[in-house]
């Protein structure tokens, strides 16, 4: 049996990889065959929660949220709900990426990650807002962005 035929006879019943005109074999790879629809799936999870901190924010907008900071009091505004939940959804991206190179269950791993860090970022609202309502405004909206966020990036995630 020559070699033609040995490969062949190993590849039946397997799908082909895509080829050119020519007839050239292209190179698979896991870039090339998964990049395509993560990249637009992240960005939308990343948008989404972005967008779901808002509407929280603005419901509580006729309230005083101030926070105290460096011996300060600022008023959390719709900018730093905005760049905050946006820092936080690239951050849990460039995490996502990173588990899937090196671990080999990275949906798993992210999982357990975005949820011990938001648990961490729960000690800010709770140790730095001024008032009551400013602490449970935070934590709602602490909570809303991680409940987007976490489970539609776990989504892309291969594992």
């Amino acid at each position: 049996m020559n070699t033609a035929t040995a490969v062949e006879a190993a590849t039946v019943g397997r799908p082909m990889p895509p080829t050119v005109s020519g007839g050239e074999a292209l190179p698979m790879t896991t870039a090339t065959a998964c990049t395509g629809y993560r990249r637009p799936r992240r960005i939308s999870s990343v948008l989404a929660a972005t967008a779901s901190s808002f509407p929280v924010w603005a419901s509580t907008a006729h309230l005083d949220l101030t926070i105290h900071r460096n011996g300060t009091v600022q008023e959390i505004g719709p900018v730093a709900v905005v760049l905050s939940a946006l820092f936080a959804g690239l951050a849990g991206w460039a995490l996502l990426t990173l588990l899937e190179r090196f671990t080999s269950r990275p949906r798993r791993n992210w999982t357990i990650t975005a949820a011990v860090t938001l648990v961490l970022s729960l000690t800010g609202p709770l140790t730095q807002a001024t008032n009551l309502t400013t602490t449970l405004a935070l934590i709602s909206m602490h909570l809303v962005v991680a409940s987007v966020l976490i489970p539609s990036l776990a989504r892309t995630s291969h594992n």
